[in-house]
């Protein structure tokens, strides 16, 4: 049994009469290192007419029983987390299909960042969906069900449409705005465990959001405008993470940018210099925001390495993404981080941007000589994705390039490094097509992920699938989409809107 400390009051004996299952479709372990996974559980935990329990892949046995279970939500970070989900309903005796359900059969719910870009692939197996930041309208909706718990499902779905960031497919496409909370209390892991797979780590959210808006980056525009955590308020639960455990994390997309970052670094770097051991992490840093005060306290809070995204080798390319970082840039980061105490950086790349020329590959070589020969002794390393395009970013009518071509970049890009003694890895280039396909999916692919499932979930399955159900699925991921097509996800109100991305596409990609 994993031992776990609750940072807050749960109220583990209640007299309630509604049960809910929250559900993290992966292992036990990544669910207790998922912030807001945790987090959404604890708000709802917290009341007291409604149990909860967490469920997860490797979930052996449940306290609450199956024909118990009013409600059931899901976590959907990830494009592939749909072949868990079937798995996990199928083993609780779920019907995968909404339609399939009767009333004995709790509502099925999902949240995060995949359903909340583009539901569409997805809207037959849920009853409903939550868009955007979920934090307030997730107890609106658990107490909404409560209250109607002896309705029809027709009838509670019926309100539940009426909620501002409830998408009910049973209801049709009309427009749903994306929920955008305004950060008045910090984030933070509320649940520690031994288990976890950052072991009994205390992670915190700094900001939300980032403004440097790369034009392939679904995170960055799906969470505008940024937001940052007032700094006392970070301070105060810093010093609570710090009662219960040495080891604390700050996330963020762009938690450098904060106006307090410093003082936050500085107000740990004082603690251990008094003497207090602790490990402290960030997420990643930002190229023009690294300054030897932060670098230092990261060194003294345990950490030996850092990352550093610049997706691109040639700073033409990195500003056709609106990465708007020099080499002189890199270098001074560089310079900074190794004069400080750290002893190597991992350096995040992407192969396959739209308009990006053999030059452009070239430049990554050439910038990772130019950086092995400058900093000796200082560990160098890469890490590259390939081009997926997303929905609500500037980039989300760019087609992949093929498949083949994407694998001859990689094989470039690894070779050439390895000659001059750096590491890289590449993600998969076939998973990256699927994921593309999925993120560009709509209505018509529910019979196709049934089959992708049934079949195994591994790329032959997803191959086998398609040309089952005859559906072309390199018009997914390789079509470039016109400016005026009707989009699957375009019924989301996702600000900035659809004017202002065209708008930008057309000035990135005309740079």
């Amino acid at each position: 049994m994993n031992k776990e400390t609750f940072l807050y009051p749960a109220i583990h004996t209640k007299n309630a009469n509604f049960n809910m299952w929250f559900a993290f479709p992966g292992p036990y372990s990544f669910a207790m290192s998922s912030l807001g996974f945790l987090w959404m559980f604890k708000s709802i935990d917290e009341l007291e007419d409604v149990n909860v329990e967490r469920i997860y892949s490797d979930t052996k046995a449940t306290h609450l029983h199956r024909q118990n279970i009013n409600l059931l939500g899901f976590s959907f970070s990830f494009d592939t987390d749909f072949l868990t989900i079937f798995s996990m309903l199928e083993h609780y005796r779920i019907p995968l299909k909404s339609s399939d359900r009767c009333d004995g059969d709790p509502l099925v719910f999902a949240g995060g960042p995949v359903v909340s870009a583009n539901p569409q692939p997805y809207k037959d197996f849920f009853d409903f969906f939550i868009i955007g930041d979920g934090e307030d309208v997730n107890i609106e909706v658990v107490n909404l069900c409560r209250e109607n718990k002896n309705k029809p499902k027709n009838t509670i779905l019926k309100k539940l449409s009426e909620i501002e960031g409830v998408y009910v497919p049973l209801f049709g496409k009309k427009e749903v705005k994306k929920l955008t909370k305004r950060l008045s209390e910090c984030i933070y892991t509320p649940i520690l465990s031994g288990g976890a797979f950052f072991k009994n780590t205390f992670i915190l959210e700094v900001s939300r959001g980032c403004a440097n808006r790369c034009g392939f980056c679904l995170a960055s525009y799906l969470n505008l405008p940024l937001r940052f955590m007032p700094y006392d308020e970070l301070i105060n639960v810093i010093n609570l993470g710090l009662t219960h455990t040495n080891k604390i994390a700050l996330l963020g997309a762009q938690i450098s940018a904060h106006p307090h970052f410093k003082d936050i670094c500085k107000y740990i770097y004082e603690k251990i210099l008094g003497g207090a051991n602790i490990e402290m992490s960030v997420s990643s840093l930002r190229v023009d925001a690294i300054t030897p005060d932060v670098v230092k306290t990261l060194v003294a809070a345990g950490q030996k390495n850092s990352t550093l995204a610049i997706e691109a080798g040639s700073e033409r390319l990195r500003r056709v993404i609106n990465k708007n970082i020099t080499e002189d840039q890199i270098f001074n980061a560089v310079r900074i981080a190794k004069d400080n105490g750290l002893k190597g950086l991992k350096f995040y790349g992407m192969i396959g941007l739209p308009t990006e020329t053999e030059e452009d590959l070239k430049e990554i070589i050439n910038l990772a000589a130019k950086l092995k020969s400058e900093f000796k002794g200082f560990d160098i390393s890469f890490g590259f994705s390939s081009f997926v395009p997303k929905p609500h970013t500037p980039f989300q009518w760019c087609g992949r390039e093929n498949t083949k071509s994407l694998e001859a970049k990689a094989c470039f890009v690894k070779r050439e490094l390895h000659k001059l003694g750096i590491s890289a890895t590449v993600s998969s280039i076939k998973w990256d097509y699927w994921q593309a396909v999925l993120s560009r999916g709509d209505e018509t692919f529910t019979d196709f992920l049934i089959d992708v499932y049934q079949n195994g979930g591994k790329i032959g399955a997803f191959k086998s699938a398609a040309k089952a159900r005859n559906i072309n699925t390199d018009y997914y991921a390789y079509a470039d989409l016109m400016l005026d097509d009707n989009l699957p996800w375009d019924f989301i109100d996702i600000q900035p809107g659809k004017e202002f991305l065209i708008k930008e596409h057309n000035r990135l990609l005309n740079l």
